[in-house]
């Protein structure tokens, strides 16, 4: 009977413990506002950890890169300054170049092809690399596609942008692809885009079904051709330095908690997505989807260009 007793009250101070215990508070860094896909499958995660480890760690997300750009806080996160980060691929590529074989230009034949192989041994394998740099990368998060979109006609293949000036980002990866393509690429600033097709100043721009919905670009650029070129992904990343001090069973919380986040991330993109097109097409735009494959095959000179990915780009072509 005292055994019995004090295993009881040893029971009782076990779970006193974990009810009153103040939890452990980790920061989670992300550049997008709230409500954003990205934001709320953050918030998603962090609830699953908080119940999983019986309110043990709370996750607090900061939204609107209230810790700072994108690179600034990966630097954070490999200092421990930061416990999870919510990040593009692309800023990624600095500090683990193997990982820019995602950001090429059709790489992935379609939406479908590119959980393949981000969910499958090269996806894994890619994560597992960013631990030699300090990060532990946990899962991908859905950021879309990005897309032509021109003010005087579609874009249906290659030879359709001969001569045109289209706006890019100040990437070198697309610059080479609009000459590769035979495009003139124009550099330029996010907020001069509209004001830059209204005046002819450019003749197309590109991005996601998002992002062009809420530009509102489509108003000024109608023709919006699916062709996908890029999906660059996001990924979520934990500091090692946070990482190591985890139980084993902790770990295992944490990376089913961000595998379970995905799939509600993949699921409000894909809202957003919905919402996006049928927006535009209210709005005037209309909808194009040129054959992918014509495209593939006229970027094949610029992955000549980066020798280093040969190996990870044949591996991804060759997932069915």
């Amino acid at each position: 009977m005292r055994k019995l007793l004090m295993l009881f009250v040893t029971l009782l101070v076990i779970v006193s413990i974990s009810l009153f215990a103040d939890p452990i508070i980790l920061k989670a860094a992300d550049d997008h506002a709230e409500g954003y896909p990205t934001v709320e499958a953050l918030k998603f995660m962090g609830k699953i950890i908080e119940i999983m480890t019986n309110g043990k760690y709370k996750i607090e997300v900061y939204p609107s890169a209230q810790l700072g750009s994108e690179k600034e806080t990966i630097e954070q996160t490999i200092l421990g300054a930061i416990d999870i980060d919510r990040v593009s691929v692309s800023p990624l590529v600095a500090f683990y170049p193997p990982i820019g074989v995602l950001t090429l230009p059709y790489v992935f034949r379609d939406q479908d092809h590119m959980w393949k192989v981000l969910e499958g041994p090269i996806g894994e394998e890619l994560l597992k690399g960013l631990e030699k740099v300090g990060l532990v990368g946990l899962c991908y998060y859905d950021a879309g596609a990005r897309s032509f979109y021109t003010v005087k006609k579609p874009i249906l293949k290659p030879e359709d942008l001969k001569g045109l000036k289209i706006r890019v980002q100040k990437n070198p990866v697309m610059i080479e692809l609009m000459k590769t393509l035979g495009a003139s690429p124009v550099p330029m600033a996010f907020e001069e885009v509209y004001t830059a097709l209204q005046t002819g100043v450019i003749d197309g721009a590109e991005n996601n079904p998002p992002s062009y919905y809420e530009t509102r670009h489509f108003e000024v650029a109608p023709y919006y051709s699916l062709d996908g070129h890029t999906r660059i992904p996001e990924v979520v990343l934990v500091s090692k330095v946070l990482w190591d001090k985890l139980t084993d069973e902790e770990k295992l919380i944490f990376k089913t908690a961000a595998l379970a986040s995905a799939e509600y991330e993949k699921y409000l993109w894909n809202q957003w997505e919905e919402m996006a097109l049928k927006k535009v097409q209210e709005g005037g735009a209309k909808i194009f989807h040129p054959d992918v494959t014509l495209f593939q095959k006229a970027v094949q000179p610029l992955y000549d260009r980066y020798p280093a990915y040969k190996e990870f780009l044949e591996r991804i072509q060759a997932v069915k």
